[in-house]
């Protein structure tokens, strides 16, 4: 099984809200791959908007992203992309 790990700073100025926890979720649910966020030591499944608004990650917050699966490099590059456009914000 694949697996990647990435450490990727949020940069947009509401850090992880409602909106961006969507985002990532929406854009997840096109891949097969099991998806954690860590930060602060808990670690969640990003495929749950809740999860992702509970983990409470400003800006500036560094997160680590895992992604285990087949098409885990695909999921990786995406929400690489997405956090890179600031979630769209």
């Amino acid at each position: 099984m694949k697996k990647v790990v990435k450490k990727i700073r949020i940069t947009n100025d509401l850090g992880l809200h409602t909106r961006p926890a969507t985002t990532i979720v929406k854009f997840l649910q096109e891949y097969q791959c099991d998806v954690f966020f860590t930060y602060n030591k808990e670690r969640v499944d990003a495929k749950s908007v809740l999860n992702l608004i509970m983990l409470a990650a400003g800006k500036n917050a560094q997160v680590t992203i895992t992604c285990e699966g087949e098409d885990a490099e695909e999921a990786m590059a995406g929400l690489v992309t997405i956090f890179q456009n600031r979630f769209g914000e």
